[in-house]
C-alpha cells in the first residue's frame, strides 16, 4: 500500500525508485529527497567501470541511494521513469521482471500515446500499475514545480502521493495516452517556437542586429499577455493572411540574401500560402470575434480538401 505524507511539516517516508539520473531526475530526486521521501536510484552508468563517481554529482540531495535495477524496483512503492525516449519500451520490458502488484510504474518519458500504450501492454502482466506521465515544461528552468499529467487508473493517487512528496502532479484522465496525446500536442508550439527563435537570432547574428532583435520579442512577449497576443494573431489570420503570406515572401528572399538557410520560414510561407485555398475570404468579411471560429474554419476546410 503507497504511504501518503501528511501534517503540517511532518514527513512520512515513502519509498521511491528512480530509473535515470539526468537532469530531470536529479531535480527530482532531490526535491523527493528533501520532501522526506527514501529514494533509491539506478541509471544505466552504474554498468559502467568509474561511473559512480560522475553519477555522485548528479546527485544534488546528497541523500539518494545508488542501487542495482533489481534492488531499486523491489524496494520502491513507486518507481519512476525517466530516461531517453528511444530506450523507454527497452527498460520497461527489463523492469517488468522485478514489479509486484501493489507498486506503481510511473512512466514520465516523452514518448507518443502510441509507445505509451505499448508500454503499458509490458508492464501490466507484472500486477504493478501503470502510471502515464508527462512532463510539460522544460525542468532546467522550472524545477521540480514543473507541472506534470497523470494518466491511468490509479492516476489520482499517484498524483496525491508524488505531489505530497514534492512533486507538482495532476491526475488528467484514466486513459493510458491522453497525458502523451497533449504533450505531444503542446510540443508543436514549444519546440516550434525553439526553432524559430533560434532562427531568428541566427539571422539576425548574420545581420549584425541580433541584440536588437532578441531585446524587440522580448519586449513584446514581456509587455503584453500572451492569451491577448496569441488570439490577436489567430483572429486576424482570418482576414491578413494574404498579405503575410506575401510578407514571408519578402523574408525569404532576404535570408537568402544573407545566405541563412530559412527552414522554419520557409514552413511558415507555405503555411501562409495554404490559407489563400482556403475560402477565409468568404467566411469572414472582417475580423472574427472568436479564436475557435478561425480553427473551426480551417479545420474544417483542410478536411474538405483531402477528400477531393
Amino acid at each position: 500500500m503507497l504511504h501518503t505524507i501528511t501534517g503540517k511539516g511532518k514527513h512520512m517516508s515513502v519509498r521511491i525508485g528512480l530509473i535515470g539520473l539526468g537532469e530531470v531526475g536529479s531535480i527530482f530526486s532531490k526535491a523527493l529527497s528533501d520532501s522526506g521521501a527514501d529514494i533509491r536510484v539506478f541509471d544505466i552508468l552504474l554498468t559502467q567501470e568509474n561511473a559512480r563517481e560522475a553519477l555522485a554529482k548528479r546527485d544534488l540531495s546528497d541523500r539518494v541511494q545508488f542501487s542495482p535495477l533489481r534492488e531499486v524496483i523491489s524496494e520502491s512503492e513507486c518507481i519512476l521513469s525517466m530516461v531517453t525516449t528511444q530506450v523507454a519500451l527497452k527498460v520497461a520490458s527489463e523492469c517488468r521482471a522485478f514489479l509486484k502488484p501493489g507498486q506503481i510504474y510511473f512512466d514520465l518519458n516523452s514518448t507518443s500515446p502510441a509507445v505509451k500504450k505499448q508500454i503499458c501492454q509490458v508492464i501490466e502482466p507484472s500486477g504493478a500499475a501503470f502510471i502515464e506521465g508527462a512532463i510539460l515544461g522544460a525542468v532546467g528552468a522550472t524545477g521540480a514545480r514543473t507541472r506534470i499529467l497523470a494518466c491511468g487508473d490509479q492516476g489520482a493517487k499517484t498524483a496525491d502521493l508524488l505531489s505530497a512528496a514534492g512533486l507538482r502532479v495532476s491526475f488528467y484522465s484514466n486513459e493510458i495516452g491522453q497525458a502523451s496525446m497533449f504533450k505531444m500536442l503542446r510540443s508543436i508550439f514549444s519546440k516550434g517556437l525553439e526553432a524559430l527563435i533560434l532562427e531568428l537570432m541566427v539571422a539576425g547574428t548574420k545581420a549584425g542586429i541580433e541584440k536588437d532583435l532578441w531585446e524587440d520579442v522580448v519586449e513584446l512577449m514581456t509587455n503584453n499577455p500572451f492569451d491577448r497576443t496569441a488570439a490577436n494573431w489567430v483572429r486576424s489570420h482570418a482576414v491578413a493572411f494574404e498579405r503575410r503570406f506575401h510578407e514571408m515572401e519578402q523574408v525569404l528572399e532576404t535570408m537568402l540574401e544573407i545566405g541563412v538557410d530559412p527552414l522554419m520560414s520557409a514552413a511558415t510561407e507555405s503555411f501562409f500560402k495554404r490559407s489563400t485555398q482556403l475560402g477565409f475570404k468568404e467566411a469572414f468579411p472582417q475580423k472574427p470575434d472568436s479564436v475557435q471560429a478561425v480553427v473551426n474554419h480551417m479545420a474544417r476546410r483542410l478536411e474538405e480538401l483531402k477528400t477531393r
